[in-house]
């Protein structure tokens, strides 16, 4: 049906001021969003068409950096088999090195490479290349200075481990195994920027590609090294050494022989990456902060298990369910790469209501995927733990845990979208401070009070963790529903330098 004219205009302006008064205010005057050059034709409530559009840009990066996560999670778990082959010893030894080597080194490098994921998303977003490249030249450095005090730490692994009063016949071996994977650290330093630079132009078929290459090759290498060479636990550690290089190698033979995934402009290392590292650590550093403070959780969870009554088959749980949250985690975390890839392109692109649309639908994704996790983790829970052990003791705790799990699940996956949301954002302080509040200053308190002095014992240490999830997930949601898209849009030009005229 068509209005006359004067009708037709006299609609544009009702609507106009209809928008105005329901999108957020900004000093007390009206947004004007609507009339960003940029961003035009996104309305408040996208259709159908758009939603959908937008749930296959987030699939079709977090697909592949799933299917990633599991090949790398493979391979751990093929390192930790030939090395059970050696003994009892070798593997607790093993155990206790990965562990130490979590918490003092690749916590560390994976966080501070995240600084580098809001410059390259945005720069992207921006078509600002040379940005992306020298960002990427200035984060390898960063990793790479990063690693030699890290080394110091590691190679004094053994006297720290027994001041601590671990078994000395344990440590020394641990202590070799981590003295071998000291170059595994260079290689984080290359492998985590990469994958970050090629996730921001929305690449990551290739990773999984060369990351399933790796893992094949990753079988022979152990039985050459374990094996056939008998270097034992020294073969085992080197071997992930190498299949960590072999990727390196193949991801920057990709960037250099593929147009698209260096868009003219990584040609050469230019002086430009040992200047402007101010902006770039101050995103590192507190993201570095919110990686730690996750990562290290769990690790504190160990440390209390060991206090508990008879804490040998409580301990062993423990690891049982660390390692299955591990694997679910895979899937929540991709969306959350995913979601800081795409929020972060949008703002850079001087479109912060579709970023918001990113946000919206990516939220929406990652409930119904909590739904999903929950579900599962009540489904196995009385059959999980026979696919570890057969200790009657150990059953019994995975299963009285795992209906737990499943609720920490349905909060967590919409909680590390929030994270991944402020990552695109460039907001990494914040999300650092809800992870501090909501998993140190409430659920490490709550789990020590549930445990030992309400009675509640192991599930105490978990039901912690469940009060921790939801605080920081109705954190992250209320943060983000109080974001202003706009002056996000304004920040990410500030931050890349983008000549952007954005009118609020």
């Amino acid at each position: 049906m068509q209005f006359p004219q004067y009708l037709q205009t006299k609609v544009h302006q009702t609507r106009l001021h209809f928008f105005s008064l329901v999108m957020p205010h900004n000093n007390g005057k009206r947004s004007q969003v609507l009339h960003q050059t940029g961003d035009k034709k996104t309305q408040l409530i996208p259709p159908w068409t758009q939603i959908m559009e937008e749930v296959k840009l987030i699939t079709k990066i977090a697909g592949p950096t799933a299917l990633t996560g599991l090949i790398l999670y493979s391979r751990s778990v093929i390192s930790m088999l030939f090395i059970g082959f050696l003994g009892e010893l070798e593997l607790a030894a093993a155990s206790l090195s990965v562990g130490f080597a979590n918490i003092t080194g690749y916590s560390i490098i994976t966080g501070l490479s995240m600084g580098m994921e809001p410059i390259c998303g945005q720069a992207f977003g921006a078509r600002k290349w040379s940005l992306m490249a020298v960002t990427l030249q200035r984060t390898v450095l960063i990793l790479l200075f990063s690693c030699f005090p890290l080394v110091i730490l590691w190679l004094s692994m053994e006297k720290l481990l027994l001041w601590c009063g671990q078994d000395p016949n344990v440590v020394s071996i641990a202590s070799i195994y981590l003295a071998y994977s000291v170059p595994d650290l260079f290689a984080q330093a290359f492998l985590q920027p990469l994958r970050i630079y090629l996730r921001a132009q929305g690449v990551t078929l290739p990773l999984t590609a060369f990351a399933s290459i790796a893992l094949m090759l990753h079988i022979p290498i152990n039985f050459l090294l374990v094996v056939r060479m008998d270097l034992g636990i020294k073969g085992a550690a080197l071997a992930s050494v190498w299949t960590s290089y072999n990727l390196v190698f193949m991801l920057i033979m990709y960037i250099f022989s593929h147009p698209a995934a260096h868009n003219s402009t990584f040609q050469e290392i230019t002086l430009e990456c040992l200047t402007g590292w101010r902006t770039i650590l101050g995103l590192a550093i507190p993201s570095c902060f919110s990686v730690c403070l996750e990562w290290w959780w769990y690790e504190f969870m160990i440390i209390l298990c060991g206090l508990l009554p008879n804490p040998k088959p409580k301990v062993a749980a423990m690891g049982v369910l660390i390692q299955t949250t591990s694997l679910l985690y895979i899937l929540p975390s991709s969306i959350s790469f995913a979601v800081s890839t795409r929020v972060s392109n949008e703002l850079g692109a001087n479109m912060p209501r579709k970023a918001r649309r990113v946000a919206v639908v990516a939220f929406s994704m990652s409930i119904l995927l909590g739904v999903f996790s929950m579900m599962f983790a009540f489904a196995v829970s009385s059959t999980w733990g026979k696919m570890f052990t057969k200790e009657r003791d150990i059953l019994n705790l995975t299963s009285s845990v795992l209906p737990i799990i499943g609720l920490c699940e349905l909060f967590n996956c919409p909680q590390t979208t929030g994270c991944g949301v402020l990552r695109g954002c460039a907001r990494p302080s914040l999300g650092a401070n809800v992870n501090l509040g909501a998993f140190y200053l409430l659920g490490m308190p709550l789990a020590v009070l549930l445990a030992f002095y309400l009675g509640c014992g192991f599930m105490g240490l978990w039901l912690g963790l469940l009060a921790a999830e939801v605080c920081c997930l109705l954190s992250m949601a209320f943060v983000i529903l109080q974001t202003d898209w706009s002056v996000e849009a304004k920040r990410a030009c500030k931050l890349i330098g983008a000549d952007v005229d954005i009118t609020t």
